[in-house]
Parts: C-alpha cells; structure tokens; sequence
C-alpha cells in the first residue's frame, strides 16, 4: 500500500508515513479505521501501520477495520451503466445548429466550476 505523499502519522513524535484513516462516529461509539482517505479530513486521523495495529478505544466501543483490497476501488458496473445512459441521452437531444449565430461565439458561457472558452 503506498502512503499518500506528504501525509504522517497523526500520532505526536511519530514521523511514519500514514497508510489508515480512524474516524470516530460517536452517536455509534464506534471507531472506523480503513484505507488512508483521499484528502486530510480535520476530524479524522492518519495513522501509520504500527500504530494502526496498537489500536485501542474505549470501553463500550467497537471497532470496525475495513481491509484495504483492490476490489471495489473505481467505478461500479451501475456507475458504468449510468455513464452510457447520459452519453446516449445526450445523443437523442437534438444538435444546434453547425452555423453558429455571432451572439453564440461572442458569449463565454459558465456552467458549475467549467467554462467554455471561444476560440
């Protein structure tokens, strides 16, 4: 498994490189510790390999450790499905026109975080 770059172990004075996530779910006094997460979350906790190990929680908690195997990494055979239903969607809509009026080129459009630039 390799560590996400820069990411240590959260435990003081330990300079190992993160390879679990723990976070705590308190409503279910319970301690999930699974494959290190994509992005540092404020209320979770990067943990080496030893000290993922070592683990302990208190009295009346369960702990749930999720292995950390390749299957189930990516898209799901719905996700897929999903994909190619909005790719064929969009192929069943009818296309603008192949002249584009002047107003059309001259504006920049802005959908979400993407924007379509003209050329």
């Amino acid at each position: 498994m390799s560590p996400i770059a820069g990411r240590t172990c959260s435990r003081v004075s330990c300079r190992s490189a993160a390879t679990m996530t723990l976070t705590y779910i308190y409503a279910e006094s319970r301690a999930v510790l699974g494959p290190i997460a994509t992005f540092s979350e404020p209320h979770a906790y990067d943990l080496c390999e030893r000290h993922a190990a070592r683990l302990t929680v208190p009295n009346g908690w369960s702990v749930e450790r999720e292995s950390s195997t390749s299957e189930g990494v990516g898209p799901s055979e719905d996700d897929l499905m999903a994909i190619a239903d909005a790719v064929r969607e969009v192929a069943r809509t009818p296309q603008e026109s192949a002249d584009p009026s002047p107003t059309q080129t001259a504006s920049v459009g802005r959908r979400g975080h993407l924007r379509a630039v003209p050329s």
